[in-house]
């Protein structure tokens, strides 16, 4: 049985890359990997972390690309590559517009699509976007349904998806961490390398560690954060680290509100290790990301996220991350109460994670086998 996984994005690429290894290992399958080149230099990164090698480069990257862009350029050349020789299954992972336009080529060429982290609804088309609408139409188009949460489960019941095709396996992403987490057990100097790296952090201040590219923020919700982190840095008792992400929507922004803060560190995006280094050294977390709403809980960091909704009810609900969007008053407020009550800090640290035990990997590798009769 031939399995293509696609993918575009970093994120993408920290979620597959489990599951391709375990692909990988399994002498009943033959396994192609296929990138599209949504990102570019954050993509490769997490590829020669994970040790793998593209067959198949679509190629799609250009400079102030658009979605429309995007998606007019992976149908085509999806088309070609899935035309070229069979594919059994078709493996796409998340809400990218990368993972939509592959999913839709399959399905046209009609070859059955498997879907990593499927289920997920935030109830707005808007927010997050495009993503929401993008998992919504995979799961449309999808044949097999790997819902992380029982909640996800829930959500493509709901909406009609045949419950023999939906299996709850647990985040990917958690995966991903608990390897790395071993590799950081067996390897002190692997720590000590990152300890020098970021030797510049106050051993006496409480680290904010900030993420933001959600295009939903881009209107004024950007500079409303970085309003927020200002105001935050007059503490004496913590330290801010924001990776900025390379979108001049973003980095542009950020920059003319933080830069020259002496207390606020902007950094370019990191590799995988590094910024999961970063993660287990933060007191809290103020992120967009959807993927960070996953991870923190794992380590035990209480997460603030500035969104108005969320894809990732169950963090919320099990109380290891509140929404305050964008409003610094709303920011102020919370990311104060985590700094000044040991109660609710350790009220949201120890909170249950409720996104998998790392063995998603094999449950979606064993889904796959059993399709073979």
């Amino acid at each position: 049985m031939h399995v293509m996984t696609v993918f575009g994005t970093r994120p993408e690429a920290i979620k597959l890359a489990p599951v391709i290894k375990a692909l990988a290992r399994q002498p009943a399958l033959e396994l192609s990997v296929c990138v599209t080149g949504q990102h570019r230099e954050m993509l490769q990164q997490v590829l020669t972390l994970f040790d793998i090698a593209p067959s198949i480069d679509l190629a799609v990257m250009t400079p102030g690309q658009s979605l429309t862009d995007i998606t007019t350029r992976v149908l085509p050349r999806m088309a070609e590559v899935l035309a070229a020789r069979p594919v059994d299954w078709l493996l796409v992972q998340g809400d990218t517009t990368t993972a939509f336009a592959a999913a839709l080529a399959a399905f046209y060429a009609r070859i059955p699509v498997a879907h990593v982290e499927a289920g997920l609804r935030s109830g707005d088309l808007g927010q997050p976007f495009p993503e929401e609408a993008n998992r919504r139409c995979i799961s449309v188009l999808g044949a097999l349904h790997f819902a992380p949460t029982p909640e996800a489960r829930a959500n493509l019941l709901r909406e009609g998806a045949p419950p023999a095709s939906v299996l709850v396996t647990g985040n990917t992403v958690i995966d991903a961490l608990r390897h790395f987490q071993a590799r950081f057990a067996e390897d002190p100097a692997l720590e000590r390398g990152f300890a020098a790296q970021f030797g510049w952090l106050s051993p006496d201040r409480r680290l904010i560690l900030v993420t933001g590219h959600r295009r939903e923020n881009f209107a004024g919700g950007i500079e409303r954060i970085c309003t927020a982190l200002r105001r935050l840095a007059a503490r004496p008792d913590v330290e801010i680290v924001y990776p900025v992400h390379p979108n001049p929507q973003v980095r542009e922004p950020v920059a003319a509100a933080l830069a020259g803060i002496a207390n606020i560190h902007l950094l370019p995006p990191q590799d995988y290790l590094p910024f999961v280094y970063l993660m287990s050294r933060a007191y809290l977390l103020l992120t967009d990301s959807g993927e960070i709403q996953e991870e923190a809980p794992a380590l035990g960091k209480p997460v603030l996220v500035t969104r108005a909704t969320t894809e990732r009810p169950e963090g919320v609900a099990a109380g290891t991350a509140k929404l305050v969007g964008t409003d610094p008053e709303r920011i102020l407020a919370e990311a104060g109460r985590l700094l000044d009550d040991p109660a609710a800090y350790r009220a949201m640290s120890r909170a249950h994670n409720p996104y998998g035990d790392g063995q998603a990997s094999g449950r979606i590798v064993q889904a796959l086998l059993e399709q073979q009769g």
